[in-house]
């Protein structure tokens, strides 16, 4: 009988410790507020296009120095991050992934001030291998994006899923987690295995981080518990003050791994 140990526990913690850092996507946002008067794609300004599209080619190729000159040197974003420490933090992400590819989908812009803004949805793919096995992302990211002179000058990102897996037959999850909640709400963090226990061992743990900058760099290393359900089922309380979270979850299963990261904002 294969058991949910199947798979080496090196393995699991470099997967959730690398959890966190997929995060960074180049989706890059201004709060959770809808544009004011936004415009068709269509009619978006070609540089505007440009910058997107060149951004996207330049992440793909994990070219830093490319990706570097969309910034400007005044570049901030909420979790903390900087022009200095955004570098760094991208080239370890990079160094998991044998190919990535970023795909990023204009919805809608508009112009404030000297500034353009852009509404997109971003797709990150990526594969590669880590202690010899194959490991896939997926990750999808709503955002908008804020430029000054065709460079990006603040990120804030508002919705984001990632999704690891690892193995043969990972397990399939359903997650069920609202985006956004209040100060001090309780809120329910779900992750349903979809397909019937069978003879494997379910193991498997729930995270709850604040997000922040230094969390890109040293993330934690946790222990899996063997589960007795059918998926993890936690009831959670937001904090006290603002500060958006990362809710993870793994599940180990035979020789199948998946690790899932979703962003929750706390709001007043």
């Amino acid at each position: 009988m294969r058991t949910a140990k199947t798979l080496p526990t090196p393995l699991i913690r470099k997967l959730v410790n690398w959890s966190v850092p997929v995060l960074l996507s180049f989706s890059l946002t201004l709060g959770t507020q809808s544009l004011l008067r936004a415009e068709s794609p269509n009619t978006a300004p070609a540089e505007l296009k440009a910058a997107i599209t060149q951004l996207d080619t330049a992440a793909s190729q994990k070219a830093i120095d490319k990706v570097m000159k969309s910034y400007s040197p005044d570049f901030t974003n909420s979790d903390g991050l900087t022009y200095k420490n955004l570098a760094p933090a991208l080239k370890v992400f990079w160094d998991h992934y044998d190919q990535i590819k970023y795909t990023t989908t204009l919805e809608s812009w508009q112009k404030k001030g000297d500034r353009l803004i852009a509404q997109t949805v971003t797709n990150i793919q990526g594969t590669g291998k880590m202690k010899g096995r194959m490991i896939t992302l997926n990750g999808k990211i709503r955002s908008l994006q804020q430029f000054k002179n065709n460079q990006i000058i603040h990120q804030d990102i508002q919705v984001e899923r990632m999704e690891i897996t690892s193995g043969k037959n990972p397990p399939r999850i359903e997650v069920r987690l609202p985006n956004q909640v209040k100060v001090n709400q309780q809120f329910d963090f779900d992750v349903i295995l979809k397909d019937p226990l069978g003879d494997d061992l379910l193991a498997g743990i729930a995270l709850n981080e604040k997000v922040e900058a230094d969390r890109y760099l040293d993330p934690k290393s946790p222990e899996l518990e063997i589960l007795s359900a059918g998926g993890i089922f936690k009831r959670v309380t937001a904090p006290s003050t603002p500060q958006d979270h990362w809710l993870s979850a793994i599940l180990v299963q035979g020789d199948g791994l998946v690790l899932v990261t979703q962003r929750v904002q706390v709001t007043n």
